[in-house]
């Protein structure tokens, strides 16, 4: 009765302490750890039967809590740390499972014993130990994978020690290790890390792995045709459950490899459309339709909740994301969500193949579940260099259009008497009328020079307002000649800024200046002259439109 009890606590505690760390710590995936939970409540309810000596239902728990184990230790290598040797772990465990059968059937025998030891329980725990073993080589400082193959060596231990010491106190204190290092694992931060998504890595074809894992699948059949031919098929069932054992796993093997080549088919297909929808785009909110429609055919219906092209620097600046980490190669990276079980993924847009930042800088952002994303990474990295070329032939072939445009008007208003230019958003002019630089005395104007800095000081702020504003308008200013002298213009615009191939102000002047009193074009000469007389003149100068 107290041995049932010791066992209910021990069970009971580590099925709690599995739940809580997946409350905790919130694995990208948490079926693996609920199995787990779920095999270490079978076990023990497994030792309880067996200390009222119920053998026949201890035994299906037991077999209960193997079966469990196995899923478990399999939904470990799915989409984690061990998907890259997913394929020579499955060719491993096959040879493996065909290599005890061998020593069942030629040296253990069909009683199943090795003295009081059971050779079915061994050679379980022998396999379960295998694949913690892989997971502890795949992340050598994964402290919950070794408490998760600390378990299983207890186990194991247990199986043999326990009949061969007829239920000794230190045998049973190899299950009490059993049942305190798998709750423990759960406890532990690293037990994220065995479930975290990582992109996938084909498995190179190696003919030696093949001959392997072929040899593997043919042992049962061979094994059968040896009894068979000695007219002694003792070993039976054993071999009917170890083939199918070997075929699942051969199975599983191949629907890996159709996985991955299917995605890669489906990337590859999926970039293809992209990059023909991307050269077709003629601006950026057809940039932006080709993106979205590229990643619904690359991600999983319902995987992302958020996707965001941001074309330069300042619309990344306002999602308030970091930045990339310092001393990264890496050609994205991630942030984390307002929701707990999602992940910002960030692609910045690199020109490809040169793999350098756009000027603009800008980015490609996706909110959605890590596991999807990192399956298709290198895809999305690819597409935001696509995205990046398709951007900037935009630019430049704008920047084409506009240059030709400029060409053009100069060629048409060159002998024209109408002073014109042509202004960008930030004031500079990009096109000014030989008519303009007659106007100013000057014969070229400098180069990247503002129209705020041919205005006179005083209208300067009046004439940055306006010209700021949205629409077109008319405003009244004086502008500085190269003798110090200034030009009354009344300057008329129109905005377009929103047009595809100006994307600026076209200002249109008309000199005033024979409207005004001489004196006034040149101002600010108060040297030796009265207060009365200035003030007289800054009169004047206030009401001189």
């Amino acid at each position: 009765m107290l041995r049932a009890i010791e066992w209910i606590l021990l069970g009971a505690g580590s099925v709690a302490a599995i739940l809580y760390g997946v409350r905790r710590h919130r694995p990208a995936r948490k079926a693996p750890w609920l199995l787990l939970a779920g095999a270490v409540a079978t076990l023990s309810a497994g030792d309880v039967f067996y200390a009222y000596r119920r053998m026949d239902l201890a035994e299906v728990c037991y077999l209960a809590m193997f079966a469990l184990v196995v899923v478990c230790l399999l939904q470990f290598t799915r989409d984690g740390s061990m998907l890259a040797d997913r394929a020579r772990l499955i060719d491993l465990v096959a040879f493996s499972c065909s290599t005890l059968l061998v020593v069942w059937v030629f040296v253990i025998g069909s009683a199943g014993q090795m003295g009081a030891v059971n050779a079915a329980d061994v050679i379980g725990d022998l396999l379960l130990t295998g694949v913690s073993v892989r997971l502890v080589l795949a992340d050598r400082r994964n402290v919950a994978a070794i408490l998760l193959l600390a378990g299983g060596l207890g186990m194991l231990a247990g199986d043999i020690f326990y009949p061969l010491t007829t239920g000794s106190f230190a045998a049973e204190t190899t299950y009490v290790a059993l049942y305190l290092c798998w709750g423990l694992s759960a406890l532990h931060p690293s037990m994220v890390r065995l479930t975290e998504p990582r992109p996938p890595e084909p498995t190179p074809w190696r003919i030696h792995w093949t001959v392997l894992l072929a040899a593997s699948a043919a042992t049962p059949p061979a094994v059968l045709l040896i009894e068979a031919l000695n007219n002694d098929v003792r070993d039976g069932v054993v071999i009917a459950v170890t083939g199918a054992i070997t075929l699942l796993l051969t199975i599983t093997r191949l629907a890996d490899a159709i996985r991955q080549h299917s995605a890669a088919l489906n990337r590859e297909r999926g970039l293809r459309t992209a990059n023909t929808a991307l050269v077709a785009a003629a601006d950026q909110p057809a940039v932006d339709a080709a993106v979205r429609t590229a990643i619904i055919g690359l991600l999983p219906p319902g995987s992302v909740s958020r996707v965001l092209l941001a074309t330069d620097d300042g619309r990344l600046a306002a999602e308030s994301l970091p930045p990339a980490p310092a001393g990264s190669g890496s050609r994205s990276w991630w942030a984390p969500a307002e929701d707990p079980d999602e992940c910002v993924l960030i692609c910045p847009l690199r020109l490809e193949p040169l793999a350098v930042a756009r000027p603009s800088g800008g980015a490609l952002i996706l909110t959605g579940r890590k596991e999807a994303l990192t399956a298709c990474r290198d895809a999305l990295e690819v597409l935001a260099g696509e995205t990046a070329l398709a951007l900037d032939r935009i630019t430049l072939v704008e920047a084409v259009g506009r240059r030709d445009s400029d060409l053009y008007l100069r060629a048409v208003i060159r002998n024209t008497a109408e002073i014109m230019a042509v202004i960008d958003s930030d004031h500079r002019i990009r096109y000014a009328s030989p008519e303009l630089r007659r106007l100013l005395g000057g014969d070229e104007l400098p180069p990247l020079i503002a129209l705020d800095d041919l205005v006179h000081p005083d209208d300067q702020a009046m004439v940055r307002v306006r010209l700021r504003a949205e629409g077109d308008g008319k405003v009244f200013c004086a502008l500085r000649r190269k003798d110090d002298t200034q030009a009354f213009v009344e300057m008329t615009y129109r905005d377009l800024r929103d047009d595809r191939l100006v994307q600026g102000l076209v200002v249109t002047m008309k000199d005033i200046t024979d409207r005004h009193d001489p004196g006034e074009r040149v101002p600010y000469q108060e040297v030796g002259e009265m207060p009365a007389q200035v003030n007289r003149r800054s009169a004047q100068h206030k009401f001189r439109f």
